[in-house]
C-alpha cells in the first residue's frame, strides 16, 4: 500500500493485514426453496487499494487496538474485537441492499497510537472520497477520534457544513489527561474544531451519572454537548430522546454514528472494557438507532462501533449483539 493511496499516511504489513476470508464462514440454505444468503455468502475481501475500482456500498474496516484502554486504566482485550465480530457476522441472514466489503485491518504497533489515529483517518477519508460507507469495528472508543478526524477531513475538502457526532455511550469521552486515550477522543475532536475554526457538534446517549465526574459534566456543559443521562431514557419517557435527535441532526451536513458497547446494560453486553450496571436496554437503543437513521439519511456518512472484549464474553453472546447492532445500522429501514 503506497503512501499515495493514504495521504501522508505510512501503512507497513504489521499495521494493515488484508481481510481474511477464513473468518466468512457459515451455514448455506442451498435446499430453500426462496432466496436465502447469509453475510459471509455476500461479504468481498478488499483492500484498501482496491477500493478505488469497486461499486460504492459499505466498507468493513477493523481497528485492531485498546492502547487507548490501557492509557484509560480500563480492562484490556478489544484488541481482538474485529476479528470476532466478522466470525459472528458471517452467518446473519442477508437483508442489506448494497455492496458489502470486507477491507481488513488497521493494526496499532506497540503504543502508537496517535500514528494509527493518522492512518485510521486516511483511510477513513479516502472510503468516503471513492463513496464507500465506512463502518469501523474497534478496538478502544480511542478510535472515534480518527474516525471523526477522516469524515471532518473530507467534509472540510468537499466544503460541506457542519458535522456532527451522535455517541451512544456511558461516558462522556472528554477527559483532558496527558496523552489521548479511549477516555479523550471526543475533547480531541473539540479541540480539532477550535484549531480549524469550526464548530463543534456533539451528542451522546446514554450517560451514567456514577461514571462521569463533576468537572467531566462541566465540560461538556462548556462544549454545548447535548447528552441525556441512562435514567432519563425508558419505554415511558422517549420523547425527550426522540427530540434531541431531531433538533441535533436537523442543521447537520454530515453525522457520524458512534456507539460504545458499555451504553448497554452488563447483562446484555458483558464483553466490554467497562461493563454498565445500568445502561441503555437493547430495545430502546435500537429504535433510537432506527430513528437517527431515518431523521439522517444520506446525511450518515460513517459507523462505528467501540470496545467489544471477547476476553470478557460469556458464550459469544457480546459479540451476537454487536453483531445484531451492525445488521441494524445497514438493514434498509
Amino acid at each position: 500500500m503506497s503512501d499515495q493511496n493514504l495521504s501522508s499516511a505510512t501503512l507497513t504489513s504489521q499495521s494493515y493485514s488484508q481481510a481474511n476470508p477464513a473468518l466468512w464462514q457459515g451455514r448455506i440454505d442451498s435446499h430453500e426453496t426462496g432466496p436465502a444468503p447469509r453475510w459471509h455468502q455476500q461479504v468481498q475481501p478488499s483492500t484498501l487499494d482496491a477500493m478505488a475500482d469497486a461499486d460504492p456500498g459499505v466498507a468493513l474496516l477493523g481497528i485492531c487496538t485498546d492502547e487507548g484502554v490501557r492509557r484509560n486504566q480500563g480492562r484490556v482485550g478489544a484488541v481482538n474485537g474485529p476479528d470476532t465480530v466478522r466470525v459472528a457476522l458471517a452467518n446473519l441472514a442477508w437483508q442489506l441492499q448494497t455492496p458489502l466489503y470486507d477491507c481488513g485491518n488497521l493494526h496499532c504497533l506497540d503504543d502508537q497510537l496517535e500514528q494509527l489515529s493518522q492512518q485510521q483517518a486516511a483511510a477513513v477519508e479516502l472510503l468516503l472520497q471513492q463513496a464507500h460507507l465506512p463502518v469501523l469495528i474497534g478496538g478502544g472508543h480511542e478510535i472515534a477520534y480518527g474516525s471523526y478526524l477522516g469524515l471532518a477531513r473530507y467534509a472540510a475538502d468537499q466544503h460541506q457544513g457542519p458535522v456532527g457526532i451522535l455517541n451512544f455511550d456511558a461516558h462522556f469521552d472528554l477527559r483532558h489527561d496527558q496523552q489521548p486515550s479511549s477516555g479523550t477522543p471526543f475533547l480531541q475532536a473539540a479541540e480539532w474544531c477550535q484549531a480549524h475554526q469550526k464548530p463543534f457538534h456533539y451528542a451522546c446517549l446514554g450517560i451514567s451519572d456514577c461514571a462521569n465526574t463533576q468537572a467531566l459534566f462541566q465540560r461538556a456543559d462548556q462544549l454545548g454537548v447535548r447528552y441525556l443521562r441512562d435514567d432519563q431514557i425508558n419505554g415511558w419517557q422517549l420523547q425527550p430522546a426522540l427530540e434531541l435527535l431531531e433538533q441535533f441532526i436537523e442543521p447537520l451536513d454530515a453525522l457520524y454514528l458512534t456507539i460504545d458497547l458499555d451504553v448497554l446494560p452488563a447483562s446484555v453486553m458483558p464483553g466490554v472494557s467497562a461493563p454498565a450496571p445500568r445502561g441503555l436496554p437493547l430495545e430502546l437503543l435500537e429504535t433510537l438507532i432506527d430513528h437517527a437513521r431515518r431523521l439522517a439519511g444520506p446525511k450518515l456518512r460513517l459507523i462505528d462501533l467501540a470496545e467489544f472484549n471477547p476476553r470478557f464474553d460469556v458464550d459469544g453472546h457480546s459479540a451476537r449483539v454487536a453483531s445484531r447492532l451492525i445488521h441494524r445500522l445497514l438493514r434498509p429501514l
